[in-house]
């Protein structure tokens, strides 16, 4: 016997009896990020590795260590770690920043980071996403968070919390950066090997380590002074007060967390998560923000930019299961040809329908009927010769004959 060959480990098979629980996802943000005026669009799972590396930052962990990257016609390729990046590059190479702004994009679709696999956590992974191009005022932050929470209550997950932060623009971190540096260097040697790199590469994603011994350090009362120090300059600040107005306004309910910085590098002024508590430790759902000089640093005009991402697979762990649907109808038959015409007849009606193809008894055709089917329909030796057939309602047992022309009906009944 030839030996099993085994899915590659953080992978996962998306079963039949799984799939339309990820319809559901799918299909709540085809309805409702069309209210908002979202577009979909789809890009290839990979790109250059370029784009990942100038985009994402490589001072992240993504683009130096998770990455999935190989050579082809000596040329560097990346197969997604992340979505916004490929968004960008399409919304500048398709010329879209000449439309009129805002320019909304939804997506969604596999993406791959080398990571340990974790529970709603896989190497090949799937999110759901929204990018505004074109707007920088805040109510654009604000619509994107109350779009985030609606699509989570559409999923019926209403015990949320939103945490929101300003980390300021390019300008006024450079200060704030420093100080980071000078009262963490006490304690340099105590950090993770990670954040010893951050803190010479890019000292505001210290913020940002999942290390528990880092958090106490950043928990430290003189530490956490200057992490909680109001540093953003004038215009963030009127920037992260409107947003919050326009919360309130909302009655969006949410939380300031100054340790919140996201963990890719092309993030200003804004950041927000939206966790749910029903998760645990890794309680995040939704991570996003703005992200202002994107589009400008991989060669595109200058174009504020706003979104967000939602791991599916956490939000399958959350949402209540659905049963499979069963078909509409089973034809019950002895006589296959007859079977095949009446199937294909019902499948015209729009319904689902299936026959016995493996040549069963009328008694076990009836058992796999009730199993399957919302309807038996059923087509005996009168049946053939008084063209009609018998619907049987499996769920209630009742049982009606009816003319032939008169099937549709009482599949409806």
């Amino acid at each position: 016997m030839a030996k099993i060959i085994n899915i590659i480990k953080g992978a996962k098979d998306i079963l039949p009896c799984e799939v339309e629980q990820w319809h559901k996802l799918e299909k709540n943000a085809l309805d409702i990020f069309g209210l908002y005026g979202y577009k979909e669009i789809r890009t290839p799972i990979f790109e250059a590795t370029e784009l990942f590396a100038r985009g994402v930052g490589d001072t992240t962990d993504i683009v130096n260590k998770e990455m999935y990257t190989f050579e082809k016609s000596e040329r560097l390729l990346t197969l997604r770690p992340e979505n916004t990046a490929g968004v960008v590059r399409s919304f500048i190479e398709n010329g879209m920043f000449r439309l009129p702004a805002p320019v909304k994009l939804w997506y969604k679709g596999p993406m791959f980071r080398y990571e340990r696999p974790q529970a709603g956590r896989q190497r090949q992974f799937h999110q759901v996403g929204v990018e505004m191009f074109g707007i920088k005022e805040p109510a654009a932050d604000a619509e994107v968070i109350l779009l985030a929470v609606e699509y989570l209550k559409s999923l019926g997950l209403n015990d949320l919390q939103v945490e929101i932060n300003s980390i300021g623009c390019p300008q006024c971190r450079e200060e704030y950066k420093r100080k980071i540096k000078d009262v963490l260097k006490p304690e340099l040697d105590n950090l993770c090997e990670d954040c010893k790199t951050r803190y010479e590469k890019n000292p505001l994603r210290l913020l940002d380590c999942k290390n528990e011994s880092c958090k106490r350090i950043f928990e430290k009362p003189g530490i956490y002074d200057v992490i909680n120090s109001d540093y953003i300059c004038q215009d963030c600040k009127e920037h992260y007060e409107k947003l919050k107005s326009y919360l309130n306004d909302s009655d969006i309910s949410y939380k300031e967390n100054k340790l919140l910085v996201r963990g890719l590098d092309y993030y200003n002024r804004t950041v927000f998560e939206i966790k749910s508590n029903c998760l645990g430790a890794q309680n995040a759902v939704c991570g996003g923000g703005r992200y202002d000089n994107l589009v400008k640093n991989l060669g595109g005009e200058d174009t504020p930019a706003v979104g967000w991402a939602m791991g599916m697979e956490r939000l399958n762990s959350l949402t209540e299961k659905i049963e499979p649907e069963k078909l509409k109808a089973y034809v019950v038959c002895e006589y296959p040809q007859e079977a095949l015409k009446l199937t294909q007849e019902i499948r015209g009606y729009g319904f689902s329908a299936e026959f016995d193809l493996s040549g069963k008894k009328f008694v076990k055709q009836l058992e796999k009927a009730a199993k399957k089917a919302q309807y038996a329909v059923i087509l005996g030796d009168d049946e053939l010769k008084n063209n009609k057939v018998s619907v049987k309602n499996l769920e209630t047992s009742c049982q009606i004959t009816v003319n032939r022309n008169e099937l549709k009906s009482a599949l409806t009944q």
